[in-house]
């Protein structure tokens, strides 16, 4: 059962992603008949901590707080992905799990699990700004870089920041039910889930060209992105033949014309969602998928969740 949670900080820590712990785990909602936490704060380099917003923590616990944890949550802090972590902390985590004990890492946390070869062999999650670097890191870990949270018992791993609230509810709900997590949702004024992963928060547009050969032609695709084209009118429009312009587009650009003209259509509805008010079946035909099926379909495939869920997520202010 999940009753004693102690999360482990160390110099830099982020107040944010320990307060996502300390909110779900460290605050008493017994007055809503929920399960009150053992929980405790502990520090892996001394009693007096310094956070990555410069206020200062003192933390009564040391690392022997972690030894009679049900979990270990580890937030994440300043420069964790590039920093040396103490060899006592790294021991504390293996022995922790060793006994049975579940360890949770919030964004660049992460990275101290991943020191102390917890991850090895193991799929986990990363914020998706520091994915590659993690795997050069550590090539015996598989990183997911697109979803919220990896759940690889005993080993949680969440991505950037409020991705820590989306792993923490999802443990309470597998340990304790859905009921419960819900009910802390609501106390916490977040979904009790969220669809989709990383994806739909990255903005990411496929590289522009790095030479002049195909400039004007992709000037004029993003214009036209409504329309219905052919590689080799693509060509004819470079004054080139088909296979000249296909290799000539994959060394300037990095991909090949349909996804290039793909990811662009799904950018463009992504703003046509956030700025809009026109509905699906306008922004699939002005974006170029023809039907809103079309839309839902590439939009899941590249992003993770319907337009309809991103548009909810989204949306201006001033047109909802």
């Amino acid at each position: 059962m999940l009753r004693n949670v102690a999360a482990v900080v160390l110099d830099g820590v982020n107040p944010f992603e320990l307060g996502v712990v300390c909110e779900v785990f460290g605050t008493d909602r017994s007055d809503d008949g929920l399960p009150v936490y053992d929980f405790a704060v502990a520090s892996g380099e001394g009693p007096r901590l310094t956070s990555r917003a410069g206020f200062a923590l003192h933390v009564e616990h040391g690392l022997e707080r972690l030894e009679t944890a049900d979990l270990i949550a580890v937030p994440a802090g300043s420069c964790y992905e590039s920093r040396a972590f103490p060899p006592e902390l790294l021991d504390a985590l293996r022995r922790g799990v060793a006994r049975g004990a579940r360890v949770l890492s919030v964004c660049t946390g992460v990275f101290v699990l991943a020191a102390a070869g917890l991850l090895d062999g193991r799929r986990c999650a990363a914020h998706w700004r520091h994915a590659d670097e993690l795997a050069r890191a550590y090539p015996r870990l598989t990183v997911e870089p697109d979803v919220l949270y990896v759940d690889a018992d005993p080993v949680i791993t969440s991505a950037g920041t409020a991705a820590g609230i989306d792993a923490c509810l999802h443990l309470v709900r597998k340990e304790q039910g859905p009921e419960v997590a819900n009910k802390i949702a609501r106390r916490m004024v977040v979904p009790p889930h969220r669809d989709g992963g990383q994806a739909q928060y990255i903005e990411r547009p496929l590289p522009r060209s790095q030479g002049d050969t195909v400039a004007e032609v992709l000037v004029w695709m993003d214009r036209h992105l409504d329309r219905e084209v052919t590689v080799e009118q693509l060509a004819a429009r470079a004054h080139m033949s088909p296979r000249t312009f296909a290799r000539r587009f994959q060394q300037e650009t990095g991909t090949t014309p349909y996804r290039w003209l793909l990811r662009q259509r799904v950018l463009l509805a992504q703003r046509l969602l956030e700025a809009t008010d026109e509905t699906v079946d306008t922004i699939a035909d002005r974006a170029g998928f023809g039907t809103a099926a079309a839309l839902r379909h590439q939009f899941v495939r590249a992003l993770g969740t319907t337009p309809n869920a991103y548009r909810r997520t989204f949306r201006c202010p001033e047109i909802a």
